[in-house]
């Protein structure tokens, strides 16, 4: 099999991206030249990986996927052979082994994320808050670690990766909060189980018009944790070059938005998906530019969940 030619997977990728996400792909505008055209490659695996197990195109449409682990075990197998050098003939898989050379990723870092879509595969839910922040480091706070590595951090920076984990937790617990309806009518639940026995609640009352306004005050209790989580990540933007900092700080934006909005809704966000309108996110940018454009502040990480080493 051929090389892959790098320049028709960006071509790729870029176009995966403009219709996955929006947000992301105004964020990484942002970016030098280099750095976004890693970042869209990488993008394109993750989307591809999620997409696969979640039975999704391009993130919506969700369907029921007949064989979970196998379609699982598809995406392990190609992802193998891509970090081994090997041309994988499916573009998102050929796109990670060319950003992963190229960045030196750490693998293990590749793996982590791996393990989140095992854990959608087998039909996992959280019993824990703390079984519920490991599962969005592997879906979320890897990738940031990754993305981490693409802008030029050095994988022994563990204080910055734990930021750069932090920001992509608090992503994914703003995803989880604006999709509880969703998921549940997909049959997905990340409600730990003693959030759910605190409200007198099951998985199956997720979606329920009964129960909305004790499902709005979870969605409430996940944005005001993902909030958290964003402001620690956001501290660690300062230690990025500019205009890395100022992408990463306009995705922050754009994404704790989303939970901001689920919050303020009540239980009308349980009603339709939130979105953030374009002049939003512009708006996001700007801001972004003006807080890069400053020192930053230092957050303390005391009491938030640490990835694991």
């Amino acid at each position: 099999m051929s090389p892959p030619d790098r320049a028709a997977l960006v071509a790729e990728a870029a176009a995966i991206i403009s219709r996955g996400s929006k947000s992301f792909r105004l964020a990484s505008r942002l970016f030098d030249r280099e750095t976004r055209e890693r970042a869209w490659l990488l993008y394109a695996w993750c989307r591809a990986c999620d997409d696969r197990t979640d039975g999704q195109t391009l993130g919506h449409d969700t369907r029921k996927v007949d064989a979970p682990e196998q379609a699982f075990q598809a995406i392990a197998e190609a992802t193998g052979r891509a970090l081994a050098g090997e041309p994988v003939g499916d573009p998102p898989f050929d796109a990670l082994g060319i950003v992963a050379a190229e960045c030196a990723i750490p693998h293990g870092f590749i793996r982590a994320h791996l393990d989140g879509f095992a854990l959608d595969a087998a039909g996992w839910q959280p019993a824990t808050e703390r079984d519920l922040l490991r599962y969005c480091f592997h879906v979320a706070g890897a990738v940031g670690c990754m993305m981490a590595v693409v802008m030029g951090v050095s994988p022994e920076d563990e204080p910055t990766l734990d930021r750069a984990s932090d920001l992509g937790i608090a992503f994914q617990l703003a995803n989880i909060a604006r999709d509880i309806t969703e998921d549940s009518l997909a049959g997905r639940c990340y409600i730990p189980a003693e959030w759910l026995k605190e409200a007198g609640l099951t998985a199956e009352d997720l979606a329920s018009p009964v129960h909305r306004e004790k499902v709005a005050a979870i969605a409430a209790r996940l944005a005001s944790l993902s909030e958290r989580y964003e402001q620690s990540g956001r501290a660690g933007a300062s230690r990025l070059p500019f205009r890395a900092r100022w992408a990463v700080l306009a995705a922050a934006s754009i994404y704790g938005a989303i939970g901001r909005k689920v919050a303020q809704r009540g239980a009308a966000a349980l009603d339709s998906r939130v979105v953030i309108r374009k002049r939003r996110k512009l708006a996001s940018v700007g801001l972004a530019f003006v807080r890069a454009s400053g020192s930053g502040s230092e957050v303390e990480r005391q009491d938030l969940w640490t990835r694991p080493r």
